[in-house]
């Protein structure tokens, strides 16, 4: 199996855990507020849906594509929720049919991709394998806010290495969405896997470090918890500020979450 199609298999596996949570939803519980302000269930599923087929669109049409990062640009700020907008209007049995034909249509058209092949999106181009690890952090982000809605907990899994590994990665974009200027020194990132295994990411001598649970460091990467309710620990200034404005995700800084686990 190849480094791709294992991947792939994770993302299958994070969408089929999030499925299992919606499936047998009566409709009107897909109108349940989650910890997103203003995002039902309806609207977390129907993003996940939306942004597949961007990427579908940006693997198979790119010129079209094009046009969808123009519109973006012009409306940075409402671009994702007028997606999720429109989503959220269908009938929840409509939606979720959607979404699960159009991920199993993303893992044909992402598995089908030449060796080296690189696909245009909001910001610069992309590897197949850059691809499927965001659809994945996206799925487990979103997922995690239909769980905190429905107040279901779930098993923390070692797909959660792949979300890590985006958060340690986009550390300089943390900075950059803030207009900020990154520190020069690279960080020493530790966390403790959900099998009790240590995912170690940096030199091993570096003086600003991170240390935490993977699962911890995963919601505070994505901004699915406030940093004062983990147990992700910074030793180091530089280290201390990037775990405020961590963001594994693109696009605007976040909003976040308010200590408690309640909505900024």
């Amino acid at each position: 199996m190849s480094d791709t199609e294992a991947l792939l298999g994770d993302l299958h596996a994070e969408s089929e855990e999030l499925d299992g949570l919606v499936a047998g939803l009566p409709a009107e519980e897909w109108r349940t507020a989650t910890p997103a302000v203003g995002w039902t269930i309806a609207h977390q599923v129907a993003h996940l849906a939306w942004t597949d087929a961007r990427a579908v669109q940006a693997a198979e049409d790119p010129e079209g594509f094009a046009d969808e990062v123009r519109k973006a640009f012009a409306a940075p700020e409402r671009f994702v929720d007028e997606g999720a907008e429109r989503g959220a209007a269908d009938p929840p049995a409509a939606l979720l049919e959607r979404w699960r034909e159009g991920r199993e249509r993303l893992t044909r058209v992402l598995a089908a991709q030449p060796p080296g092949a690189r696909l245009p999106w909001y910001g610069p181009p992309m590897s197949v394998m850059s691809m499927v690890t965001a659809r994945l952090m996206e799925t487990w982000a979103h997922g995690q806010d239909v769980a905190d809605a429905l107040g279901a907990r779930r098993t923390p899994t070692a797909r959660l290495r792949h979300v890590a590994r985006i958060g340690v990665r986009a550390r300089g974009y943390a900075y950059a969405a803030r207009g900020l200027e990154p520190p020069a020194e690279e960080f020493r990132v530790e966390l403790t896997a959900p099998g009790g295994e240590l995912w170690t990411y940096g030199p091993e001598n570096a003086s600003q470090r991170v240390t935490g649970p993977a699962l911890d460091f995963c919601l505070l990467a994505t901004q699915r918890a406030h940093r004062d309710d983990l147990a992700v620990r910074a030793e180091g200034p530089d280290a201390d500020h990037w775990l405020d404005i961590a963001q594994a995700f693109a696009g605007p800084p976040g909003r976040g979450r308010r200590p408690g686990g309640g909505a900024a």
